[in-house]
């Protein structure tokens, strides 16, 4: 059984850091990519990231970029989303996610992919 669970959330003040597990369980981060999404309140969820061992990061949040990165736990099967110079407007709840067939998930087709619970994330001063 495939599980993503994640970790790390708070509340942290402007300029801070934090950083966000994802541990995954069924399969293997050698094979399988994991996407990062974040839903702010009131507005729709978007794609921040994907990570695959192959083909590294591909950050498609342009507001991120620069101040978010990404490593992996080998030891943990984990993937810990770093960030850092976090703005108010980073506030929202994010998910990890992985799809079934190892390619990076979009949140189109729940059916083929794992999705974690969320963690809450609040920058404030």
């Amino acid at each position: 059984q495939v599980r993503l669970v994640e970790s790390g959330g708070g509340l942290v003040q402007p300029g801070g850091s934090l950083d966000l597990s994802c541990a995954v369980s069924g399969v293997s981060l050698d094979v399988y990519a994991i996407g990062w999404f974040r839903q702010a309140p009131g507005k729709d969820r978007e794609v921040i990231l994907c990570w695959l061992k192959s083909d590294g990061v591909t950050t498609y949040l342009d507001s991120v970029k620069g101040r978010f990165t990404i490593s992996r736990k080998n030891a943990e099967n984990t993937i810990v989303l770093h960030m850092a110079g976090l703005e108010p407007e980073d506030t929202g709840t994010y998910y990890c996610a992985t799809n079934l067939y190892g390619h990076c998930p979009s949140g189109a087709d729940r059916r083929l992919e794992r999705w974690g619970q969320g963690t809450a994330v609040t920058v404030s001063p």
